[in-house]
Protein backbone atom coordinates (compact mmCIF):
# COMPACT_ATOMS: atom_id res chain seq x y z
CA UNK A 1 0.00 0.00 0.00
CA UNK A 2 1.37 3.36 -0.96
CA UNK A 3 -0.02 7.10 -1.09
CA UNK A 4 0.51 8.89 -4.97
CA UNK A 5 0.12 12.49 -4.89
CA UNK A 6 -2.15 13.58 -8.21
CA UNK A 7 -0.31 16.76 -9.62
CA UNK A 8 -1.67 19.52 -11.41
CA UNK A 9 -0.12 18.82 -14.93
CA UNK A 10 1.47 21.30 -17.01
CA UNK A 11 -1.30 22.31 -19.48
CA UNK A 12 0.71 24.60 -21.61
CA UNK A 13 3.58 26.79 -21.47
CA UNK A 14 2.26 29.78 -20.83
CA UNK A 15 -0.34 28.45 -18.06
CA UNK A 16 1.07 28.73 -14.78
CA UNK A 17 -1.74 28.00 -12.54
CA UNK A 18 -5.74 26.74 -13.18
CA UNK A 19 -9.01 26.60 -11.48
CA UNK A 20 -10.58 23.63 -9.60
CA UNK A 21 -14.10 23.72 -10.89
CA UNK A 22 -15.55 20.76 -9.89
CA UNK A 23 -14.46 17.05 -8.21
CA UNK A 24 -15.74 14.28 -9.70
CA UNK A 25 -14.17 12.11 -6.43
CA UNK A 26 -14.51 12.66 -2.38
CA UNK A 27 -12.39 11.32 0.09
CA UNK A 28 -12.92 7.21 0.35
CA UNK A 29 -14.19 6.89 -3.51
CA UNK A 30 -12.47 4.34 -5.56
CA UNK A 31 -10.56 5.33 -8.80
CA UNK A 32 -9.72 3.71 -11.37
CA UNK A 33 -6.58 4.74 -14.00
CA UNK A 34 -7.01 7.20 -16.23
CA UNK A 35 -10.70 8.06 -14.70
CA UNK A 36 -11.62 11.58 -14.38
CA UNK A 37 -11.44 13.12 -10.94
CA UNK A 38 -12.08 16.62 -11.09
CA UNK A 39 -12.07 19.33 -13.94
CA UNK A 40 -10.21 22.29 -13.91
CA UNK A 41 -9.81 25.83 -15.86
CA UNK A 42 -7.40 28.09 -17.51
CA UNK A 43 -7.53 30.89 -19.09
CA UNK A 44 -7.20 29.10 -22.34
CA UNK A 45 -9.63 26.15 -21.69
CA UNK A 46 -11.50 23.97 -19.10
CA UNK A 47 -10.15 20.51 -18.65
CA UNK A 48 -10.37 17.11 -17.15
CA UNK A 49 -7.67 15.73 -15.13
CA UNK A 50 -7.65 11.98 -15.29
CA UNK A 51 -5.99 10.13 -12.17
CA UNK A 52 -2.44 8.85 -12.57
CA UNK A 53 -3.33 5.27 -9.94
CA UNK A 54 -5.70 3.11 -9.35
CA UNK A 55 -6.92 3.01 -5.89
CA UNK A 56 -8.83 4.93 -3.41
CA UNK A 57 -9.42 8.73 -2.69
CA UNK A 58 -7.19 9.27 0.61
CA UNK A 59 -7.06 13.34 0.70
CA UNK A 60 -8.86 16.49 -1.17
CA UNK A 61 -5.86 19.37 -1.00
CA UNK A 62 -8.17 21.76 -2.41
CA UNK A 63 -11.78 23.22 -2.52
CA UNK A 64 -13.66 24.00 -5.63
CA UNK A 65 -13.00 27.71 -6.70
CA UNK A 66 -9.13 27.25 -5.31
CA UNK A 67 -6.57 28.36 -7.76
CA UNK A 68 -3.53 25.64 -7.69
CA UNK A 69 -0.03 26.73 -9.17
CA UNK A 70 1.11 23.94 -12.01
CA UNK A 71 2.89 20.80 -9.84
CA UNK A 72 0.88 21.57 -6.94
CA UNK A 73 0.03 18.45 -5.62
CA UNK A 74 -4.32 18.42 -5.49
CA UNK A 75 -5.12 15.10 -4.43
CA UNK A 76 -3.61 11.99 -2.51
CA UNK A 77 -4.47 8.27 -4.24
CA UNK A 78 -3.63 5.20 -1.69
CA UNK A 79 -3.06 2.40 -3.78
CA UNK A 80 -3.00 -1.23 -3.18
CA UNK A 81 -6.58 -1.33 -1.01
CA UNK A 82 -9.72 -2.21 -2.20
CA UNK A 83 -12.30 -0.04 -1.85
CA UNK A 84 -14.47 -2.02 0.85
CA UNK A 85 -11.56 -1.93 2.85
CA UNK A 86 -10.59 1.71 3.05
CA UNK A 87 -11.24 3.94 6.40
CA UNK A 88 -13.98 6.43 6.42
CA UNK A 89 -13.31 9.31 4.87
CA UNK A 90 -11.40 12.54 7.10
CA UNK A 91 -13.84 15.07 7.73
CA UNK A 92 -12.76 18.40 6.18
CA UNK A 93 -12.51 20.17 9.73
CA UNK A 94 -9.88 17.55 10.51
CA UNK A 95 -8.00 17.72 7.38
CA UNK A 96 -8.35 21.48 8.24
CA UNK A 97 -7.02 21.41 12.15
CA UNK A 98 -3.74 18.61 10.61
CA UNK A 99 -2.61 21.10 8.08
CA UNK A 100 -2.93 24.49 10.35
CA UNK A 101 -1.13 22.41 12.97
CA UNK A 102 1.54 21.41 10.90
CA UNK A 103 2.13 25.04 9.28
CA UNK A 104 0.87 27.62 11.40
CA UNK A 105 2.39 28.43 14.96
CA UNK A 106 0.03 28.24 17.69
CA UNK A 107 -1.09 31.22 18.89
CA UNK A 108 -0.66 31.31 22.59
CA UNK A 109 -3.38 31.79 25.14
CA UNK A 110 -4.19 35.57 26.81
CA UNK A 111 -2.42 36.04 30.15
CA UNK A 112 -4.03 35.67 32.99
CA UNK A 113 -4.79 39.49 33.42
CA UNK A 114 -7.23 38.84 30.60
CA UNK A 115 -11.07 39.32 30.90
CA UNK A 116 -13.16 37.51 28.65
CA UNK A 117 -16.10 39.24 27.82
CA UNK A 118 -18.23 36.81 28.28
CA UNK A 119 -17.43 33.20 30.48
CA UNK A 120 -17.76 31.27 27.05
CA UNK A 121 -14.69 32.11 25.52
CA UNK A 122 -11.81 30.29 24.49
CA UNK A 123 -8.49 31.03 24.36
CA UNK A 124 -7.67 31.91 20.34
CA UNK A 125 -5.34 28.81 19.08
CA UNK A 126 -4.95 28.26 15.82
CA UNK A 127 -6.98 25.53 15.59
CA UNK A 128 -9.75 26.76 17.08
CA UNK A 129 -10.19 29.74 15.00
CA UNK A 130 -9.91 27.39 11.84
CA UNK A 131 -12.55 25.18 13.31
CA UNK A 132 -14.75 27.88 15.29
CA UNK A 133 -14.86 30.27 12.02
CA UNK A 134 -15.57 27.58 9.94
CA UNK A 135 -13.23 28.80 7.49
CA UNK A 136 -11.54 26.74 4.64
CA UNK A 137 -7.34 28.34 4.22
CA UNK A 138 -5.36 26.62 0.72
CA UNK A 139 -2.51 25.74 1.43
CA UNK A 140 -0.88 28.04 -0.50
CA UNK A 141 -3.13 31.01 1.39
CA UNK A 142 -1.17 29.24 4.42
CA UNK A 143 1.97 28.89 3.36
CA UNK A 144 1.77 32.48 2.47
CA UNK A 145 0.59 33.31 5.65
CA UNK A 146 3.39 30.73 7.43
CA UNK A 147 6.74 32.32 4.86
CA UNK A 148 5.37 35.82 5.99
CA UNK A 149 4.36 35.50 9.52
CA UNK A 150 0.56 36.05 9.12
CA UNK A 151 -1.20 34.33 12.23
CA UNK A 152 -3.98 32.14 12.09
CA UNK A 153 -5.89 35.24 14.49
CA UNK A 154 -4.74 37.69 11.79
CA UNK A 155 -5.80 35.62 9.08
CA UNK A 156 -9.25 35.21 10.55
CA UNK A 157 -9.61 38.71 10.02
CA UNK A 158 -8.77 39.28 6.49
CA UNK A 159 -11.54 39.90 4.18
CA UNK A 160 -12.17 37.40 1.45
CA UNK A 161 -12.79 38.33 -1.60
CA UNK A 162 -12.80 33.93 -2.94
CA UNK A 163 -16.14 31.80 -2.67
CA UNK A 164 -17.99 32.26 0.52
CA UNK A 165 -15.87 34.54 1.80
CA UNK A 166 -12.61 32.76 1.15
CA UNK A 167 -9.40 34.62 1.62
CA UNK A 168 -7.57 34.32 -1.72
CA UNK A 169 -3.87 34.31 -3.05
CA UNK A 170 -4.43 37.80 -3.66
CA UNK A 171 -5.97 38.72 -0.14
CA UNK A 172 -3.76 37.40 1.39
CA UNK A 173 -0.93 39.39 -0.50
CA UNK A 174 -2.46 42.73 -0.12
CA UNK A 175 -3.15 42.54 3.49
CA UNK A 176 0.79 41.57 4.20
CA UNK A 177 1.72 44.09 2.08
CA UNK A 178 -0.56 46.53 4.03
CA UNK A 179 1.06 45.20 7.42
CA UNK A 180 4.45 46.28 5.56
CA UNK A 181 3.33 49.62 5.15
CA UNK A 182 2.19 50.05 9.09
CA UNK A 183 -1.19 48.88 8.48
CA UNK A 184 -2.32 46.50 11.09
CA UNK A 185 -5.17 45.17 13.28
CA UNK A 186 -6.62 45.48 16.69
CA UNK A 187 -8.02 43.52 19.04
CA UNK A 188 -11.19 42.18 18.46
CA UNK A 189 -14.21 39.13 18.06
CA UNK A 190 -15.31 37.24 15.11
CA UNK A 191 -18.54 36.09 15.80
CA UNK A 192 -19.30 32.28 14.69
CA UNK A 193 -22.20 29.95 14.87
CA UNK A 194 -20.58 28.39 17.99
CA UNK A 195 -19.62 31.19 20.53
CA UNK A 196 -17.07 34.41 20.48
CA UNK A 197 -13.77 33.84 20.55
CA UNK A 198 -11.34 36.57 21.41
CA UNK A 199 -8.19 37.33 19.12
CA UNK A 200 -5.74 38.85 19.90
CA UNK A 201 -4.62 41.46 17.59
CA UNK A 202 -2.22 44.41 17.09
CA UNK A 203 -2.92 48.16 18.05
CA UNK A 204 -3.87 49.77 14.68
CA UNK A 205 -7.53 49.16 12.59
CA UNK A 206 -7.26 46.80 9.87
CA UNK A 207 -7.70 48.69 6.51
CA UNK A 208 -9.93 47.33 4.03
CA UNK A 209 -10.68 47.99 0.86
CA UNK A 210 -14.67 47.12 0.34
CA UNK A 211 -16.63 47.55 -3.13
CA UNK A 212 -17.83 51.13 -3.36
CA UNK A 213 -21.91 50.67 -2.99
CA UNK A 214 -22.86 52.53 -6.50
CA UNK A 215 -26.68 53.55 -6.90
CA UNK A 216 -27.97 52.69 -10.53
CA UNK A 217 -30.66 55.14 -11.28
CA UNK A 218 -33.61 54.05 -13.92
CA UNK A 219 -34.64 50.22 -14.79
CA UNK A 220 -31.05 48.15 -14.61
CA UNK A 221 -30.65 44.58 -14.39
CA UNK A 222 -26.61 44.05 -12.89
CA UNK A 223 -24.89 41.11 -14.33
CA UNK A 224 -21.69 39.46 -12.80
CA UNK A 225 -18.91 38.47 -15.22
CA UNK A 226 -18.90 34.72 -15.69
CA UNK A 227 -15.23 33.04 -15.12
CA UNK A 228 -13.92 33.04 -18.71
CA UNK A 229 -15.38 36.92 -19.46
CA UNK A 230 -13.28 37.95 -16.19
CA UNK A 231 -10.00 35.68 -17.86
CA UNK A 232 -10.68 37.53 -20.88
CA UNK A 233 -10.92 41.15 -19.70
CA UNK A 234 -8.09 40.61 -17.78
CA UNK A 235 -5.65 38.84 -20.96
CA UNK A 236 -7.21 42.02 -23.07
CA UNK A 237 -6.38 44.99 -20.64
CA UNK A 238 -2.63 42.80 -20.12
CA UNK A 239 -2.39 42.89 -24.13
CA UNK A 240 -3.32 46.54 -24.56
CA UNK A 241 -0.33 47.32 -21.23
CA UNK A 242 1.90 44.96 -22.82
CA UNK A 243 2.24 46.06 -26.41
CA UNK A 244 2.10 49.69 -28.35
CA UNK A 245 -0.43 48.85 -30.74
CA UNK A 246 -1.11 50.18 -34.62
CA UNK A 247 -3.59 49.37 -36.85
CA UNK A 248 -3.49 49.17 -40.67
CA UNK A 249 -5.91 48.75 -42.78
CA UNK A 250 -6.74 47.92 -46.61
CA UNK A 251 -9.34 46.78 -48.56
CA UNK A 252 -9.05 43.62 -51.18
CA UNK A 253 -11.01 42.96 -54.16
CA UNK A 254 -12.30 38.75 -53.08
CA UNK A 255 -15.02 38.69 -56.15
CA UNK A 256 -12.62 36.07 -57.85
CA UNK A 257 -12.71 33.85 -54.51
CA UNK A 258 -16.40 34.27 -53.84
CA UNK A 259 -17.83 32.68 -57.00
CA UNK A 260 -15.11 30.04 -56.88
CA UNK A 261 -16.07 29.01 -53.66
CA UNK A 262 -19.79 29.27 -54.82
CA UNK A 263 -19.51 27.35 -57.70
CA UNK A 264 -17.61 24.00 -55.58
CA UNK A 265 -18.72 24.06 -52.43
CA UNK A 266 -21.45 21.52 -52.71
CA UNK A 267 -18.90 19.13 -54.32
CA UNK A 268 -16.64 19.76 -52.22
CA UNK A 269 -19.02 19.07 -49.11
CA UNK A 270 -20.66 15.82 -50.87
CA UNK A 271 -16.72 14.76 -51.40
CA UNK A 272 -15.03 15.82 -48.30
CA UNK A 273 -17.91 15.28 -45.69
CA UNK A 274 -16.95 18.81 -44.28
CA UNK A 275 -17.92 22.42 -45.75
CA UNK A 276 -15.56 25.03 -47.58
CA UNK A 277 -15.66 28.15 -45.48
CA UNK A 278 -13.72 31.51 -46.02
CA UNK A 279 -11.29 31.15 -42.95
CA UNK A 280 -9.12 28.19 -44.40
CA UNK A 281 -8.90 30.06 -47.35
CA UNK A 282 -7.73 33.12 -45.72
CA UNK A 283 -5.44 31.36 -43.79
CA UNK A 284 -3.90 29.68 -46.54
CA UNK A 285 -3.12 33.15 -48.04
CA UNK A 286 -1.87 34.55 -44.24
CA UNK A 287 0.36 31.26 -44.63
CA UNK A 288 1.78 32.08 -47.68
CA UNK A 289 2.88 35.50 -46.15
CA UNK A 290 4.40 34.95 -43.28
CA UNK A 291 6.66 32.70 -45.32
CA UNK A 292 7.20 36.04 -47.18
CA UNK A 293 8.00 38.18 -44.22
CA UNK A 294 8.99 35.89 -40.85
CA UNK A 295 9.26 38.26 -38.37
CA UNK A 296 5.58 38.45 -38.26
CA UNK A 297 5.66 35.28 -36.86
CA UNK A 298 7.83 36.33 -33.85
CA UNK A 299 7.57 36.91 -30.02
CA UNK A 300 9.39 39.45 -27.74
CA UNK A 301 11.30 38.50 -24.49
CA UNK A 302 12.55 41.13 -22.91
CA UNK A 303 15.16 42.28 -25.94
CA UNK A 304 15.10 39.32 -27.37
CA UNK A 305 13.26 38.62 -30.43
CA UNK A 306 12.17 34.88 -31.12
CA UNK A 307 11.57 34.12 -34.49
CA UNK A 308 9.12 30.91 -34.57
CA UNK A 309 9.44 28.29 -37.50
CA UNK A 310 6.54 26.98 -36.67
CA UNK A 311 3.59 28.44 -38.28
CA UNK A 312 0.30 27.90 -35.79
CA UNK A 313 -2.42 30.00 -36.71
CA UNK A 314 -4.92 30.95 -34.09
CA UNK A 315 -8.29 31.49 -35.57
CA UNK A 316 -10.44 33.59 -32.75
CA UNK A 317 -13.97 31.59 -32.41
CA UNK A 318 -17.15 32.90 -30.58
CA UNK A 319 -18.85 30.28 -28.63
CA UNK A 320 -22.16 29.91 -27.81
CA UNK A 321 -21.97 31.91 -24.15
CA UNK A 322 -20.89 34.71 -26.06
CA UNK A 323 -17.69 34.50 -24.79
CA UNK A 324 -14.25 33.77 -27.19
CA UNK A 325 -11.81 31.27 -27.48
CA UNK A 326 -8.63 31.07 -29.88
CA UNK A 327 -8.07 26.98 -31.11
CA UNK A 328 -4.72 26.95 -33.14
CA UNK A 329 -4.32 25.15 -36.08
CA UNK A 330 -1.06 23.57 -35.58
CA UNK A 331 1.88 23.85 -38.19
CA UNK A 332 -0.76 25.95 -40.88
CA UNK A 333 1.91 25.65 -43.52
CA UNK A 334 1.66 21.45 -44.17
CA UNK A 335 -1.60 21.93 -44.95
CA UNK A 336 -3.72 21.83 -47.96
CA UNK A 337 -7.19 23.92 -48.23
CA UNK A 338 -9.16 20.10 -47.93
CA UNK A 339 -6.78 19.95 -44.68
CA UNK A 340 -7.33 23.26 -43.69
CA UNK A 341 -10.48 22.99 -44.16
CA UNK A 342 -10.62 20.17 -41.88
CA UNK A 343 -9.00 21.44 -39.19
CA UNK A 344 -10.95 25.14 -38.96
CA UNK A 345 -14.11 23.21 -38.77
CA UNK A 346 -13.11 20.58 -36.67
CA UNK A 347 -11.67 23.32 -33.90
CA UNK A 348 -14.58 25.26 -34.50
CA UNK A 349 -16.97 22.55 -33.59
CA UNK A 350 -14.88 21.37 -30.52
CA UNK A 351 -14.95 24.87 -29.15
CA UNK A 352 -19.20 25.15 -29.68
CA UNK A 353 -19.42 21.73 -27.69
CA UNK A 354 -17.28 22.12 -25.07
CA UNK A 355 -14.86 19.46 -26.14
CA UNK A 356 -11.61 21.60 -27.20
CA UNK A 357 -8.35 19.96 -25.36
CA UNK A 358 -5.90 22.56 -23.22
CA UNK A 359 -3.52 21.48 -26.17
CA UNK A 360 -5.66 23.08 -28.96
CA UNK A 361 -5.43 26.34 -27.83
CA UNK A 362 -1.86 26.31 -26.98
CA UNK A 363 1.53 27.54 -29.02
CA UNK A 364 -0.43 29.95 -31.19
CA UNK A 365 2.17 32.17 -33.14
CA UNK A 366 -0.51 34.54 -35.33
CA UNK A 367 -3.91 34.99 -35.09
CA UNK A 368 -6.74 35.49 -37.06
CA UNK A 369 -10.06 36.88 -36.13
CA UNK A 370 -13.09 36.91 -39.04
CA UNK A 371 -15.22 39.80 -37.58
CA UNK A 372 -17.31 39.96 -40.72
CA UNK A 373 -19.24 36.63 -39.25
CA UNK A 374 -21.09 39.23 -37.22
CA UNK A 375 -21.62 41.77 -39.94
CA UNK A 376 -18.80 44.42 -39.22
CA UNK A 377 -17.07 45.91 -42.07
CA UNK A 378 -14.06 45.81 -40.23
CA UNK A 379 -12.13 45.77 -36.67
CA UNK A 380 -9.56 47.23 -34.53
CA UNK A 381 -8.13 43.74 -33.09
CA UNK A 382 -6.41 43.11 -29.74
CA UNK A 383 -3.03 41.06 -29.94
CA UNK A 384 -3.17 37.62 -28.13
CA UNK A 385 0.06 37.81 -26.31
CA UNK A 386 2.75 36.99 -26.37
CA UNK A 387 2.07 37.34 -30.40
CA UNK A 388 2.81 40.04 -32.29
CA UNK A 389 0.69 40.24 -34.81
CA UNK A 390 -2.88 40.02 -35.07
CA UNK A 391 -5.23 40.04 -38.79
CA UNK A 392 -8.94 40.84 -38.94
CA UNK A 393 -11.33 40.34 -41.60
CA UNK A 394 -14.34 42.07 -42.00
CA UNK A 395 -17.92 41.28 -44.22
CA UNK A 396 -17.76 40.92 -48.05
CA UNK A 397 -19.51 43.13 -49.50
CA UNK A 398 -21.06 44.26 -53.16
CA UNK A 399 -19.93 47.56 -53.81
CA UNK A 400 -19.64 49.49 -57.13
CA UNK A 401 -15.81 50.09 -57.83
CA UNK A 402 -13.46 51.13 -60.61
CA UNK A 403 -11.82 48.56 -62.50
CA UNK A 404 -9.03 49.26 -64.42
CA UNK A 405 -8.64 47.02 -67.69
CA UNK A 406 -7.08 47.33 -71.12
CA UNK A 407 -9.84 48.97 -72.72
CA UNK A 408 -9.80 51.67 -69.80
CA UNK A 409 -11.78 52.14 -66.67
CA UNK A 410 -14.72 51.10 -66.04
CA UNK A 411 -17.53 51.24 -62.72
CA UNK A 412 -18.03 47.43 -62.07
CA UNK A 413 -19.94 45.81 -59.13
CA UNK A 414 -17.45 43.47 -57.39
CA UNK A 415 -17.15 41.58 -54.18
CA UNK A 416 -15.54 43.79 -51.41
CA UNK A 417 -13.68 43.29 -48.28
CA UNK A 418 -11.38 44.78 -45.89
CA UNK A 419 -8.57 43.34 -43.75
CA UNK A 420 -7.05 45.22 -41.06
CA UNK A 421 -4.01 44.69 -39.00
CA UNK A 422 -2.59 45.60 -35.65
CA UNK A 423 0.51 44.71 -34.67
CA UNK A 424 3.07 45.78 -31.95
CA UNK A 425 5.24 48.64 -32.68
CA UNK A 426 7.90 47.44 -30.56
CA UNK A 427 9.29 45.01 -32.97
CA UNK A 428 6.61 45.24 -36.14
CA UNK A 429 7.29 48.87 -37.88
CA UNK A 430 4.71 50.68 -39.70
CA UNK A 431 6.35 49.78 -43.37
CA UNK A 432 6.49 46.17 -42.23
CA UNK A 433 3.19 45.45 -41.02
CA UNK A 434 1.59 47.69 -43.97
CA UNK A 435 3.51 45.68 -46.59
CA UNK A 436 2.47 42.26 -44.86
CA UNK A 437 -1.39 43.35 -44.89
CA UNK A 438 -1.42 44.09 -48.22
CA UNK A 439 0.64 41.02 -49.31
CA UNK A 440 -2.32 39.34 -48.40
CA UNK A 441 -4.46 41.18 -49.75
CA UNK A 442 -3.08 40.59 -53.22
CA UNK A 443 -2.87 37.20 -52.21
CA UNK A 444 -6.57 36.82 -51.89
CA UNK A 445 -7.43 39.30 -55.10
CA UNK A 446 -4.95 37.04 -57.38
CA UNK A 447 -6.88 33.87 -56.05
CA UNK A 448 -7.23 31.05 -59.12
CA UNK A 449 -11.00 30.97 -60.14
CA UNK A 450 -10.18 27.88 -62.02
CA UNK A 451 -8.26 26.52 -59.04
CA UNK A 452 -8.47 22.94 -58.68
CA UNK A 453 -8.99 21.16 -54.93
Amino acid sequence: MAIVDLIMPKLGESIMEATVLKWHKQPGDTVKMDETVLEIATDKVDSEVPSTAEGVIEEILFNVNDVVPIGTPIARIRTGAESGASPAPVPATAVMEEAVTAIMPVVQPPTSNFQPPTPNLQPPTSVALAKEGNRFYSPLVLNIAASEGVSMSELEYIPGTGNEGRVTKKDILQYVQEKKNGKTTSTGLRVTGHSEVSVAKETAPLTTHPSPLTSYSGNVEIIEMDRMRKLIADHMVRSKHTSPHVTSFTEADVTNLVQWREKVKKDFEKREGTKITFTPIFIEAIVRCIKKFPLINCSLDGDRIIVKKDINIGMATALPSGNLIVPVIKNADQFNLVGLSKQVNGLADAARNGKLKADDTQGGTFTMTNVGTFGSLMGTPIINQPQVAILAVGAIKKRPVVVETPAGDSIAIRHMMYLSMSYDHRIVDGSLGATFLTAVARELENFNGEREV
